[in-house]
């Protein structure tokens, strides 16, 4: 019975791993290099950024919450290792022998030692493994989603900064337009409808300008609740620079998703897990063998006097073998296999996930920095205009309409850059938000 115990073990189930060669949505850029997973935000070059994500990785609520169930899973995994050591107990209790004839004042030791035999040992080592690895994942991911998130709200900030910017110099251009509509129609050089239109465009600036506030504010608490702070910095509301992202391109195997993005790596463990319930569950099917022992010094109260004084020794086996239970214990055991055949599925649905998403943040990254592209040469194309429209008014050639006119298409054309710079860097945090991050090494299943 022995060997055939130690015999019986559950097969941990081959994971599928298919995944393409090379990236779909790849920029074609000289200078392809691996992606800095542990410290991508440093691309943009900004040391405000780079004070922020460090503050926030030390005092952020989720990452500190996300330790400390990492603590509490390395403690379990200890206990769950010793569930097979034999134990020792000392009680003090007092019995009385049947028929109420003698009482006893007993003490004394008493052990317990279950084999792990029937593969249980090794079950009971693959959950409390897929525990501990999953709180690692976890706290790892914790790391991955605040430095994605205070990025991406420092982006907003300064976007919204300098909207704002924009926005009031809009709003000062489309006053001077509803005065300089007003004089062409007072001179019936202008229809009166003609005014009330830039009355209407000065009052969607002023919304705008509205708006870019707001998303300053809520950029600035953002901020706040991922540095664990009550109230936004002060030193936030100060007006600075968009980051600056160059021009970059990923060289990555998609197979490196496997061993870096959370939910792959989370998936994976949750198939140990299930293999390790299935083990237990089949285990149940078999006996429980173990050795038990005490030795108890039983002191007479009543009845018995002449012998007060009796220490008695014990030492054998332990065996508990289920006969009947109406299928309970193989209803389990199915129920286990349908829920590891379940976990496996689950792992390639991650596994295609993962590379879909990078897929799309590798093309939605490459479309944004088309984008900021065109709004360059819309910008360059709008400021030559301005510059004519001022030189025409100079010498006489134009009046004051025009020059408002391409002002505001300059005007215009800088929001568009603005925002477009502000999506493209969205998408980079997005792109390496789907590589996932560094995650610290695993524990080897047994």
């Amino acid at each position: 019975m022995a060997l055939a115990a130690c015999a019986t073990q559950t097969p941990l189930p081959q994971l599928p791993s298919e995944t393409p060669a090379a990236w779909r949505n790849a920029l074609a850029i000289a200078g392809q290099r691996q992606p800095d997973l542990s410290g991508w935000w440093r691309a943009f070059d900004d040391p405000v950024l780079d004070g922020l994500i460090d503050a926030a990785l030390r005092d952020n609520l989720g990452v500190a919450v996300a330790g400390l169930r990492l603590r509490a899973a390395r403690r379990l995994q200890h206990r769950s290792q010793s569930e097979f050591w034999p134990n020792l107990n000392f009680r003090i209790y007092e019995e009385t022998a049947p028929g109420a004839s003698t009482g006893y004042f007993e003490m004394g030791f008493d052990s317990e030692w279950e084999f792990g035999f029937f593969g249980r040992a090794q079950a009971n080592a693959r959950m409390a493994m897929a525990d501990l690895n999953l709180a690692l994942i976890d706290e790892s991911a914790a790391r991955v989603s605040v430095c994605a998130e205070v990025a991406k709200s420092y982006i907003e900030l300064r976007a919204a900064q300098q909207r704002l910017r924009i926005a009031a110099e809009l709003v000062d251009m489309r006053r001077q337009r509803v005065e300089l509509m007003q004089v062409r129609v007072r001179t019936r050089l202008a229809a009166p409808v003609e005014a009330d239109h830039a009355q209407i465009e000065l009052e969607q600036a002023r919304n705008e300008s509205a708006e870019a506030v707001t998303a300053a504010q809520q950029a600035a608490a953002a901020l706040a609740v991922l540095l664990g702070r009550m109230e936004p910095d002060a030193a936030w509301s100060q007006d600075g620079a968009q980051p600056q992202l160059p021009d970059v391109a990923i060289a990555q195997a998609p197979a490196d998703l496997l061993r870096t993005r959370p939910e792959i790596r989370r998936a994976e463990q949750n198939v140990l897990r299930a293999a390790g319930e299935l083990g237990i569950a089949r285990a149940d099917l078999y006996p429980k063998l173990g050795l038990v022992g005490s030795l108890i010094s039983a002191t007479a109260l009543t009845g018995d006097l002449d012998h007060p004084n009796k220490a008695v020794p014990l030492l054998g086996p332990t065996v508990q073998l289920p006969l009947w239970d109406w299928g309970r214990r193989h209803d389990v055991a199915a129920a286990r296999e349908d829920a590891l055949a379940a976990s496996v599925l689950a792992y390639r649905e991650a596994v295609l996930e993962g590379v879909a998403e990078v897929e799309s943040a590798l093309a939605s990254f490459g479309e944004k920095g088309a984008r900021l592209h065109s709004s360059a040469s819309a910008l360059a194309a709008t400021e030559h205009g301005a510059a004519t429209a001022a030189t025409l008014k100079r010498i006489g050639l134009g009046d004051g309409l025009d020059e408002s006119t391409a002002q505001l298409a300059s005007a215009e054309a800088k929001l568009q850059q603005i925002n477009a710079r502000r999506e493209r860097a969205l998408a980079f945090v997005a792109l390496y938000k789907a590589f996932g991050g560094v995650l610290p090494p695993l524990g080897d299943a047994p």
